[in-house]
């Protein structure tokens, strides 16, 4: 068994010759992509309906039975939803038990404690990180502006100053780190190894979340000076038996270290036959680690912080309706990606990217920067980019395969603004004008993004 084989239901698909001229094929796709700008951006249309929308438009356009392209968009939407679905569910669950459960504040709490003043900037980036690898940005942020507001207070710094870090080690996780809905649905698209993926992906995260965390953030903190408000400053919440530092950070590394656990194992022993292996694959995989991580968080943040089991399953149902948004676009993404590789736009981009001497990476660098400009959303972006390079990554070694995806990524993160929702809800958060956040917020993502293209371009020298 290869390293990339069996990672989730959906691989990448074969390559398809192309259904109509080179000319029809490539209108179709840059129609659907305006029309997507357009319907999310203008007309303010859920983005779910946008992909369906944008789907039809591709097939129509490049001449296709009605009836296939309403196949290649069920197939897409089914694969999808096996491949990701689960798996987004399986975080949401277990990012819940470790808020409800004073897990989060225990990891805040510990590492900032410890900091000295000119270490907040970086105990702050290494907060946002932990706390990021398991939970959703927005999720991540609403936890953490108490603490940003309070360590702001206490050592008399600008908001900016240790916000910017924090921020910084939220959306590298949310951009490089399965699972996230990002990364996880690239690699689905793609057909990359999650093991080597998230190996590679937190390799290029650390000097990402440092150059544009404390290193970034001490130069905004002096451009931008917003005084931390008074706001929750008497509201810390503690669970009733708050689980222990180490107990935490345990469970939370658990997932990674079961799923790297499998890309290891499946590098050194590189036999199907071998018990040893076969085990690895299997507690390994992406949907078993997550379960059995979920499993063990029912205990450590649920049994232990002193929940009975009623309030441990209403906890873990109450993180399933937020997600449900991103799970009807992840999967309306999966249908857009199946038309496009079934009327052979992929193979057409390929052939165009060979023939011009672009590197890959690059490509699927601008191609999600494009598309997170136009349409503000880091999963869109994520979605339509990778759609459009699962040909390119046709031959490619599993390590090289899971740099596109990280590509991908980076770019899918670059310069937040407008019509962003996240640009907005950071912008209430610090109190900052549309200027201001612009300086602030949107330049570091755009650092994050072009650190992390060029930390991606430095690790394809070697791989």
């Amino acid at each position: 068994m290869s390293p990339s084989s069996a990672v989730l239901p959906l691989a990448a698909s074969p390559l398809v010759d192309p259904v109509a001229p080179g000319w029809q094929l490539l209108t179709a796709a840059l129609v659907a992509i305006a029309l997507l700008v357009v319907l999310i951006t203008v007309v303010k249309l859920h983005p779910f309906l946008a992909l369906i929308l944008g789907g039809l438009t591709v097939g129509i356009i490049a001449g296709q039975n009605v009836n296939d392209v309403l196949a290649s968009i069920t197939k897409g939407l089914g694969d999808t939803t096996a491949g990701v679905g689960a798996l987004i569910a399986l975080g949401a669950m277990f990012a819940i038990l470790l808020a409800e459960s004073g897990g989060a504040d225990q990891i805040v709490d510990t590492i900032v404690g410890r900091a000295s003043g000119r270490l907040l900037p970086w105990a702050m980036a290494a907060v946002g990180a932990i706390i990021g690898l398991p939970m959703f940005f927005e999720i991540g942020l609403v936890l953490l502006m108490p603490v940003i507001y309070l360590v702001a207070r206490r050592a008399q710094v600008s908001l900016i100053t240790v916000g910017i870090p924090a921020l910084a080690g939220l959306s590298a996780m949310h951009g490089f780190v399965p699972p996230h809905p990002g990364p996880v649905t690239a690699i689905d698209y793609l057909g990359a190894d999650l093991g080597v993926t998230l190996a590679l992906g937190i390799l290029v995260a650390v000097p990402t979340i440092i150059v544009a965390g404390p290193l970034f953030g001490a130069i905004a903190g002096r451009w931008v000076v917003v005084e931390p408000p008074h706001t929750w400053e008497a509201e810390e919440r503690v669970a009733t038996r708050r689980p222990s530092f180490g107990v935490t950070i345990a469970t939370v590394l658990l997932p990674v270290v079961l799923m790297l656990g499998k890309a290891v194992l499946d590098i050194v022993i590189d036999d199907p036959e071998n018990t040893v292996q076969q085990v690895g694959d299997v507690i390994g995989a992406p949907f078993v680690a997550l379960l059995i991580a979920v499993l063990v968080a029912m205990y450590t943040f649920g049994v232990r912080a002193g929940m009975d089991k009623a309030t441990i399953s209403d906890t873990v149902g109450r993180s399933l309706p937020p997600i449900a948004g991103i799970l009807l676009i992840v999967a309306a993404g999966g249908g857009f990606k199946q038309v496009l590789v079934d009327t052979g736009i992929g193979t057409l981009l390929a052939d165009w990217a060979k023939d011009a001497d672009v590197s890959v990476l690059l490509l699927a660098w601008v191609l999600a920067v494009l598309i997170r400009l136009a349409t503000g959303s880091a999963t869109v972006a994520t979605i339509t980019a990778s759609s459009l390079m699962v040909a390119l990554v046709d031959g490619m070694s599993t390590g090289e395969t899971s740099l596109v995806v990280l590509a991908v990524g980076a770019g899918s993160v670059f310069f937040s603004h407008v019509n962003d929702a996240g640009f907005w809800l950071v912008k209430e958060y610090f109190g900052m004008g549309v200027g201001q956040t612009v300086k602030t917020w949107s330049l570091m993502e755009t650092v994050l993004s072009v650190t992390g293209l060029v930390v991606v371009l430095f690790l394809g020298i070697f791989i």
